[in-house]
């Protein structure tokens, strides 16, 4: 039997090549999507940990003593030991001063998050090494020396203005976009740096593990080495596990990275077992009669279920092995790709399969292949072998088969809507983590998908036959083509059913990718609602930002609106002394436009002050809604009168009765109306210049603009949350392209699909075109016919699958994205367009290509085919 298999399997190479490429691309698919997923977390976290260098550990959290890193450096595995921290200072040259951002050079180059490109790294006290940007706005070059100004502690509380004078050995680029909102960063030395800002302790250590070393077991023994150094309990985390904490803190939840892999990886497992079941059930269906040929010359039920079997297991795990091959070379030329067209994303260059993306596709392919030919077998081999030569009547909604099928279409349906409707309330509505929304999601998805497809063959053939009936008046051989339609319902649900789930997952993945496309947009608006930022540095006594700041910044090419601000410190709030270590920004309502999320500040009015939420998590005891007091001090407070005393803070401020509105603020203090301010501090200056940039512009360009365009004779900085928000923008754009290339074999597996069923299709009926032709039907009346019936076969499959697609797509993105905020639905009426207009002409060549050979073959000869 095992040879006769062999035989037949050489015979029907034809149409085993068919559904062998079917298998094979489902379980390239798998693959595929299993490796995307892969990409899309690697690339997240490292854009997230961008700032950490390659450090294997990072100890965040705790204010460490220089003991604690001297004894972080001394603990068995640890290769070397960097303190990360920043500051902004003032470097001048040439008459001219930049405040750029700077970081301790790190000793190890793995801890650098920035590299030199012309020079390098400060290897010892007096060195420093200037971003790009500010060398160029310096005119200072490598070699060059530059002067640090900072302050240091004097007697009875005054500050001493101190300068250093330090040569500058290279000019630093930030590759992976870590510190992109400032424009780059430089580096100088750890103790130089200490001295300059005054701060003896290091908020975050990164640590390079010796290679060999066991990375947890150093974990470990960190943990248990620097909190006795410190009294404190920092934070011990791998590069991964700081990801996983970042994308938390900008996403409301850890897994929802992971839980978007997976849902691409488990619907690419469902879709490529529904394909593969389909058309192999198609194939096997085909050879019916030739299974009950052989039980007539004697084959037993078993053996010829043991061939079918044997053959579905041979051919699923060769097509599944061409597939993995496929999947892993297609996901590699995406990288390659990718490499050269989008460079500054930070992608992988080669793909690194792990366990999982190399055995899940061979599994799927081969388990799904053999299930899907054990229900045709089955069917055939239980029946008599005179009544399997017959032809099988389709199933209708009177006999006990199609009740039956109905009831089971229908209960699946409705556990499957309520399981699926349960998903988007937990992730939604419940607010509950990605993964448990996903797992349901994922249930109630396939089992009420699966209930569509085995009610399909009692409502599609309606459906198709009430859409035939208007095309139908168009001339015979569309009256012909539409009740051929219904003379085989099996076998108009098995062609429409290839289209309906290709273009389902289709719909589906653009759906879902526009929505969170569109979600994840509105995310980073409202992460950094302010797309650029001019601050004043501006100590106690010193001048705030000139009044030609924001002109200044209106200037420059990119900018479409601008806000100027003024500020004050904030003494005491609800009864709570603060000191002036928060201030207050004035914000006439009218500049709200100027915000990427005018929402944010739409409760301000006269009488309020809005709060961060995060500063009430941290240290304001301040709830919403309450009724507080509000002291602010002037801009100048703490400056030197002339008569040599110290200006008491509290001159030129004022306390008002504020209600406390606590949320999201695009500030880092409080906010309150223009007018508000002026009655708290009548003597406020301008502290802050906020601008809004046009759609085209680049961020870092106009940040760089800006930086030159403003006076270098006050201390002040400026930020681009527009900068750094185009770095997360890459990376979504990134998963993107990924999806991208995903319904690219989607769309390919639906096209083989519904060629694989109308060319059966056509194939079958060759005695019933020949016995047309006989009465007189023509040639391209012929034609016409078969391609009328395809393209009403594939649009309504189309159809039906981009209504299902665009409601699984939407539940899907709010069972995952809901965690993670407000969930704004998305509509990929381009994808859906392209899309309907593909499905139609594979339709068309999928029915007219066959159609050919039927219509050059004699009617005799067709008729005597067996």
């Amino acid at each position: 039997m095992l040879r006769l298999t062999f035989a037949q399997m050489r015979r029907s190479l034809p149409r085993l090549v068919a559904a062998g490429l079917a298998v094979a691309l489902g379980t390239a698919f798998v693959a595929a999507t299993l490796l995307a997923g892969d990409v899309l977390t690697r690339t997240t976290y490292d854009s997230v940990t961008a700032s950490f260098g390659r450090a294997d550990l990072v100890v965040t959290r705790a204010e460490l003593e220089p003991a604690a890193v001297d004894a972080a450096g001394d603990v068995p595995g640890v290769d070397a030991v960097a303190p990360l921290d920043q500051a902004v200072l003032s470097v001048a040259a040439g008459g001219r001063t930049a405040y750029p951002l700077v970081l301790p050079a790190p000793g190890d180059e793995r801890l650098a998050s920035v590299r030199a490109t012309a020079g390098v790294l400060p290897q010892a006290p007096g060195q420093i090494a200037l971003p790009a940007t500010t060398a160029t706005q310096l005119d200072v070059g490598v070699g060059d020396r530059v002067q640090v100004a900072f302050s240091t502690p004097g007697p009875d509380d005054t500050w001493v203005e101190s300068t250093a004078d330090v040569a500058v050995t290279g000019i630093t680029a930030d590759v992976a976009g870590a510190w992109q909102r400032y424009g780059g960063a430089g580096l100088a030395d750890p103790a130089d740096l200490a001295t300059w800002v005054g701060v003896g302790t290091v908020p975050t250590l990164l640590v390079a593990v010796d290679p060999g070393a066991d990375v947890t077991a150093v974990q470990a023994a960190l943990r248990s080495e620097v909190a006795p150094a410190t009294g404190a309990t920092p934070q011990v985390l791998t590069r991964d596990e700081a990801a996983r904490a970042a994308v938390a803190e900008l996403s409301g939840d850890a897994d929802v990275l992971v839980a978007v892999a997976l849902a691409f990886a488990a619907v690419a497992l469902v879709v490529a077992a529904l394909v593969i079941a389909n058309t192999f059930a198609v194939l096997v269906a085909q050879r019916t009669r030739t299974l009950a040929l052989l039980r007539c010359v004697g084959a037993r039920r078993s053996q010829l279920a043991a061939s079918v079997v044997t053959e579905a297991a041979v051919l699923g795990l060769a097509a599944s092995v061409a597939g993995l091959l496929g999947g892993t070379a297609l996901v590699q030329v995406v990288l390659l790709v990718l490499a050269r067209t989008s460079p500054d994303v930070p992608l992988p260059t080669t793909v690194a399969p792990g366990l999982a993306a190399v055995v899940a596709p061979l599994v799927v392919g081969t388990v799904v292949t053999v299930l899907a030919a054990l229900v045709p077998a089955r069917e055939a081999t239980r029946v008599s072998p005179v009544a399997a030569l017959r032809p099988l009547d389709a199933p209708v909604l009177g006999a006990a088969a199609g009740r039956v099928r109905a009831a089971v279409s229908l209960v699946s349906v409705v556990l499957g809507g309520l399981t699926l409707a349960a998903a988007v309330a937990t992730g939604l509505v419940l607010g509950g983590g990605a993964l448990p929304a996903l797992a349901l999601g994922i249930l109630g998805g396939t089992v009420s998908f699966v209930g569509v497809l085995v009610g399909a063959v009692l409502w599609v053939p309606r459906l198709v036959a009430g859409v035939g009936a208007l095309l139908a008046r168009t001339g015979p051989s569309a009256r012909l083509a539409a009740a051929n339609t219904l003379r085989n319902p099996r076998r108009t649900t098995a062609t429409s059913a290839a289209l309906l789930i290709g273009v389902t997952l289709v719909a589906m993945m653009s759906t879902g990718a526009a929505t969170a496309r569109t979600t994840l947009a509105a995310e980073l608006d409202e992460q950094y609602a302010v797309d650029l930022a001019v601050t004043s540095l501006a100590g106690p006594g010193e001048a705030a930002l000139p009044a030609s700041a924001a002109d200044d910044v209106d200037r420059v090419d990119g900018v479409a609106r601008v806000a100027a601000l003024a500020g004050a410190p904030v003494l005491e709030l609800g009864g709570q002394e603060l000191g002036g270590g928060t201030t207050v920004l004035g914000l006439d309502p009218a500049d709200a436009g100027v915000l990427r999320a005018p929402d944010l500040v739409a409760p301000l009015e006269d009488g309020t002050v809005l709060v961060p939420e995060r500063l009430t998590e941290s240290y304001l005891v301040v709830r919403d809604g309450d009724t507080v007091t509000l002291t602010a001090g002037s801009t100048a407070a703490g400056s030197t009168a002339e008569d040599g005393s110290v200006v008491d803070p509290a001159v030129g401020g004022q306390t008002l009765t504020l209600r406390a509105v606590v949320g999201d603020v695009p500030s880092d203090g409080l906010l309150v109306t223009a007018a508000t301010l002026a009655r708290l501090a009548p003597e406020a200056g301008t502290t802050s210049v906020w601008a809004a940039l046009s759609d085209d512009a680049t961020p870092s360009a106009v940040l760089a603009a800006v930086q030159e365009a403003l006076p270098t004779d006050v201390p002040l900085q400026a930020v681009s949350g527009a900068a750094e928000r185009e770095s997360y923008d890459q990376v979504i754009d990134t998963m993107l392209l990924v999806v991208v290339g995903l319904l690219a074999v989607a769309v390919v597996i639906a096209l083989v699909g519904v060629a694989n069923t109308l060319s059966l299709s056509v194939i079958e009926r060759r005695r019933e075109s020949a016995t047309l032709r006989a009465i007189g039907l023509t040639r391209g009346q012929l034609r016409r016919t078969l391609a009328v019936e395809g393209v009403l076969v594939a649009g309504v499959g189309t159809l039906a699958g981009t209504v299902l697609g665009l409601l699984y797509g939407w539940a899907g993105a709010a069972a995952v994205l809901g965690p993670a905020g407000q969930v704004r639905l998305g509509w990929p009426l381009r994808d859906l367009a392209i899309v309907l207009v593909v499905a139609l002409v594979a339709g068309l060549a999928a029915s007219v290509l066959p159609a050919r050979s039927a219509t050059r073959t004699p009617p005799v000869a067709a008729l005597a085919v067996d």
